[in-house]
């Protein structure tokens, strides 16, 4: 890997809020409107952000009907340096979610 691309991947990672999407993504694929409720951002930002985190390699996207679910790149990740055991685990976060009834299912 290049140096531009390392520090492309690096400045991605840098934001707390993509940061928080890719240790979500390490728990499962998830949805842009099944994010929403977790930032309290709105649905553009969020597009936002995983579309830098596209952009720079460190997630995928596979489309379901109208629906477009993200997934990290560990490829990526791991070409960088990036442990994924590092993160934090957000699992109750989204469990809370659904039990309040905020976590959206696209299927």
């Amino acid at each position: 890997m290049d140096f531009e691309g390392l520090a492309d991947a690096l400045k991605a990672l840098a934001d707390p809020t993509r940061l928080r999407i890719v240790s979500l993504l390490n728990i499962r694929d998830c949805c842009v409107c099944e994010l929403v409720p977790l930032f309290g951002i709105s649905q553009p930002a969020v597009s936002k952000h995983m579309s830098r985190l596209k952009a720079s390699g460190l997630v995928k996207e596979t489309r379901k009907g109208m629906w477009v679910f993200y997934s990290l790149n560990k490829d990526r990740l791991a070409e960088i340096g990036m442990s994924l055991s590092h993160l934090p685990d957000l699992t109750d976060e989204l469990r809370q979610l659904e039990q309040k009834g905020l976590l959206v299912k696209c299927e």
